[in-house]
C-alpha cells in the first residue's frame, strides 16, 4: 500500500508522541502518520523501571495522544528513507510519501554474545513483561551492567524480593559518573540491601537452559541464576539514516532546529546528536526530558515553527530509597566539588571543567533542577570556595 502525509514520523515512543503534539500546537489539521516497530502505542518508558516495580498500575504508561487525527502504522520498521523522492518503505512493503519526516527511532539494547528464554535485554515494555513474568519472589537474578538501567533494576529487583546478583566491570556502581567515594557509597548500600554486588567483572560467555542461565566470568569464576537482565545501554539506530545518506556521527547529527542533513528531515530522542546550546558541544543524550524536549521542538519547527532548540536536559533516578535529579555533563573524569548536608545521603556534586560548571548532581535535594541550569550558562570560574552553598542542600 502507499500513504501519503504532511508529516510522517518514524518511530513511536516518547519523542514520537510528543512531536506530534507540537505539530498540533502549529498545524490543527496536517495529516500526521506514525510507524512504530513495537506492537503498542507510545508509552512513557521510565516506569519500566522504576514506578512499576513499586506498584504504579501498568496503565499508568500509556500517553494520551491529543494529535487527532494520527494514523499509527503498528509492528512496521522503516527500512528504505529515499530522501530526493521524499518516501519512506517499511518491512512489509508499504510506502510512505511525507511532506516533512522526524526520524525519532530512538537505539537499540546493546546485546551479551548469548541469549535465551531466560536472558532479557531491557529496553521496551515487552522485556517488562518479560522480566515480570521471571521476577517471581525468591528467585535469583542475575543483573548486568552497573550504570544508569543496571543499578535502577537490580534494586527494583530486590525490593520486589528478587536474589539479585549485580555485575560490571568497573569499581563501583555508576563509576562513570558518581565521585569515587560516592560510588563506593552505594555499591556499600546496595550489599546492605542484600545485593550480591560483583564488582570489577566481565561476563564472557554463558549458557541458557530451561533451569536457568549459567555465567562465566572474566576471572574465572561461574555464576547460576534463574534469569538474567542485560541493562548495558543502547546503541542509536542510525542505519536507516546512514543508508540514506543522512551525516551521522554517534547519532543522526542535528542542526539547533533539529534538521538534519537532509532536506525536510529531523531527527530527535535518543537517535539525535544535537548541538548544546549550553555546554556549547554536540551531544546525544538518552533521557526522558531530552526525548520530551526535542520531540516538541522538532514537531513545531516541522509545522513552521523555526525555533532554537535550547534546553539543558535533567535526568533521574531512584535507587532503593535514594534518588537524584542531575542535569549537564556528569562525567567522573572531570575535576568534582561535593558539598553534603549529610555525607552520602543528601547533597550537591559540581562537576568542573577549567573553572566552569559542566553539571550538577542533586542527590537527594530537590527543586533546584532551575538553579543548577543557571549555574551551569555561568562563565565562571568557579571553585570550591564559591560553589559550597551556592545551591540549597
Amino acid at each position: 500500500m502507499e500513504y501519503t502525509y504532511d508529516y510522517l514520523i518514524v518511530g513511536a515512543g516518547m519523542s514520537a508522541d510528543v512531536a506530534a503534539h507540537g505539530i498540533r500546537e502549529i498545524d490543527a489539521s496536517g495529516r500526521i502518520g506514525m510507524l512504530g516497530a513495537e506492537s503498542h502505542p507510545p508509552y512513557n518508558r521510565p516506569p519500566l523501571s522504576k514506578a512499576l516495580w513499586k506498584g504504579e498500575p501498568l496503565s499508568s504508561i500509556w500517553r494520551a495522544s491529543a494529535a487527532d487525527p494520527l494514523d499509527l502504522h503498528r509492528g512496521r520498521r522503516a527500512v528504505t528513507l529515499d530522501v530526493a523522492a521524499k518516501t519512506v518503505t517499511d518491512d512489509h512493503g508499504d510506502r510512505y510519501r511525507y511532506g516533512k519526516l522526524l526520524l525519532a527511532n530512538g537505539g537499540t539494547p546493546r546485546r551479551l554474545p548469548f541469549d535465551g528464554e531466560r536472558v532479557v535485554h531491557y529496553r521496551g515494555y515487552d522485556d517488562y513483561l518479560r522480566l515480570r513474568e521471571l521476577a517471581q519472589p525468591g528467585r535469583h537474578i542475575a543483573v548486568v551492567g552497573g550504570g544508569f538501567i543496571g543499578s535502577e533494576i537490580a534494586a527494583a529487583l530486590a525490593m520486589n524480593d528478587c536474589r539479585v546478583s549485580l555485575l560490571f566491570p568497573d569499581a563501583g556502581i555508576g563509576a562513570r559518573v558518581y565521585p569515587q567515594a560516592l560510588s563506593a557509597f552505594v555499591t556499600g548500600y546496595y550489599r546492605d540491601k542484600g545485593v550480591d554486588v560483583r564488582a570489577g567483572v566481565k561476563v564472557v560467555g554463558g549458557e541458557v537452559d530451561a533451569h536457568g542461565v549459567h555465567l562465566v566470568l572474566d576471572n574465572g569464576d561461574t555464576l547460576a541464576a534463574d534469569a538474567l537482565v542485560a541493562g548495558l545501554g543502547i546503541t542509536p539506530s542510525t542505519e536507516f539514516a546512514a543508508r540514506a545518506g543522512l551525516h551521522v556521527d554517534n547519532g543522526i547529527v542535528v542542526d539547533d532546529r533539529l534538521r538534519t542533513s537532509a532536506p525536510d528531515v529531523y531527527a530527535a530522542g535518543d537517535v539525535a546528536a544535537y548541538p548544546d546550546a549550553t555546554l556549547a558541544e554536540r551531544r546525544r543524550v538518552e533521557h526522558e526530558d531530552a526525548a520530551l524536549g526535542m520531540g516538541r521542538q522538532a514537531g513545531r519547527n516541522m509545522a513552521g515553527a523555526d525555533e532554537a532548540y535550547t534546553q539543558l536536559p535533567f535526568f533521574y533516578s531512584d535507587l532503593f530509597d535514594l534518588g537524584y535529579e542531575a542535569v549537564g555533563d556528569l562525567d567522573a573524569r572531570l575535576s568534582t566539588i561535593e558539598d553534603w548536608k549529610q555525607p552520602y545521603r543528601e547533597g550537591v556534586v559540581y562537576y568542573l571543567r577549567n573553572g566552569r560548571v559542566r553539571g550538577v548532581l542533586l542527590w537527594n535535594t530537590w527543586n533546584q533542577l532551575d538553579a543548577a541550569r543557571a549555574l551551569i550558562a555561568e562563565p565562571g570560574p568557579h571553585d570550591a570556595a564559591s560553589l559550597r552553598g551556592r545551591l540549597p542542600r
